[in-house]
C-alpha cells in the first residue's frame, strides 16, 4: 500500500513520468474498448475514425495526425506544450492501435449482444476516467485538445461550455461526414465522462494544487474527452 501511495502522490520526476506513461497506455486501451463496443465513441474519436476511413489510415495514425494539426493551432493561441503534451500526441494513438489489434468486436463475443456492447462501453469509460486521473496527476502539460479549448477560452472570452460545445459539435459532425460512428455511446460519453473523471481524481488523490495542475485537471474534466487529450 505504501508503494502505491508513493506512486500516486510523489512529486519526484520518476514517479510523475510513470504516472504519465501508465495513464497514456490505459487511455489508449480504454479508447479501443469504447470503439470495439460499436456504439459510437467520443467526439474526437468519431473524427479519428472518419479521418482514418477517408485516408486509409489506422485509427492510431489518424489520431496522431489530428494531434499534430491541433498543436499547430496552439501557435496563434499562444499555448505552450509540456513534455506530457508531446507524449500524449505521440503515444495515445499507438496504444489505441495495440488495443484495437488485441480486442475483438463486442458483437463477435458469445454473450447476449447488448450485454457485450454495454460491458465494453462501461469498462472503457471507467478505465478512461482513471487513465485521465493518472495523466492529470503527472502534471506535465495538458493534452493537445485540452489546450485548444483553454486557448480558445482565453482568446475569445467565451465561457468554457460554449467553446467546448462548439468544438465537440464541429468534430463530431466532421467525423460523421467522413465515415465515423456516432451512436448512443457518443451521448453516454458526453454525459458520463466528466463525473467519472472527477470520481477518479478523488479516488487516486490527484493533487491539483499547482497552476499547471489546475489547468490540466480543469481541462480534462471540462473537455470530457478525456479527459487528458
Amino acid at each position: 500500500m505504501l508503494h502505491i501511495d508513493r506512486f500516486l502522490t510523489s512529486r519526484r520526476t520518476v514517479f510523475r513520468l510513470a504516472r504519465l506513461f501508465a495513464g497514456l497506455f490505459a487511455y489508449g486501451i480504454a479508447i479501443a474498448l469504447i470503439l470495439r463496443a460499436g456504439l459510437g465513441g467520443s467526439p474526437w474519436d468519431v473524427l479519428g475514425q472518419g479521418v482514418a476511413h477517408a485516408l486509409g489510415l489506422t485509427f492510431g495514425a489518424s489520431t496522431l495526425a489530428i494531434s499534430i494539426v491541433v498543436l499547430v493551432l496552439w501557435i496563434p493561441l499562444r499555448q505552450r506544450p509540456g513534455w506530457g503534451t508531446l507524449a500524449n500526441s505521440a503515444l495515445i494513438g499507438v496504444f489505441a492501435d495495440l488495443g484495437l489489434a488485441w480486442l475483438p468486436q463486442a458483437a463477435s463475443l458469445p454473450l447476449w449482444l447488448p450485454a457485450a456492447e454495454g460491458l465494453f462501453l462501461a469498462g472503457g469509460l471507467t478505465l478512461l476516467a482513471f487513465a485521465s486521473a493518472l495523466y492529470i496527476g503527472a502534471g506535465l502539460g495538458p493534452g493537445p485538445r485540452d489546450g485548444l479549448m483553454t486557448g480558445l477560452v482565453a482568446r475569445t472570452g467565451w465561457p468554457v461550455w460554449a467553446v467546448r460545445c462548439a468544438i465537440e459539435v464541429s468534430v463530431t459532425a466532421g467525423g460523421w461526414l467522413l465515415g465515423g460512428t456516432v451512436g448512443i455511446g457518443t451521448a453516454v460519453f458526453a454525459l458520463a465522462i466528466g463525473p467519472l473523471v472527477q470520481l477518479a481524481v478523488r479516488a487516486l488523490r490527484v493533487d491539483l494544487g499547482g497552476s499547471r495542475q489546475r489547468e490540466t485537471g480543469r481541462a480534462a474534466v471540462e473537455v470530457s474527452a478525456g479527459a487528458a487529450r
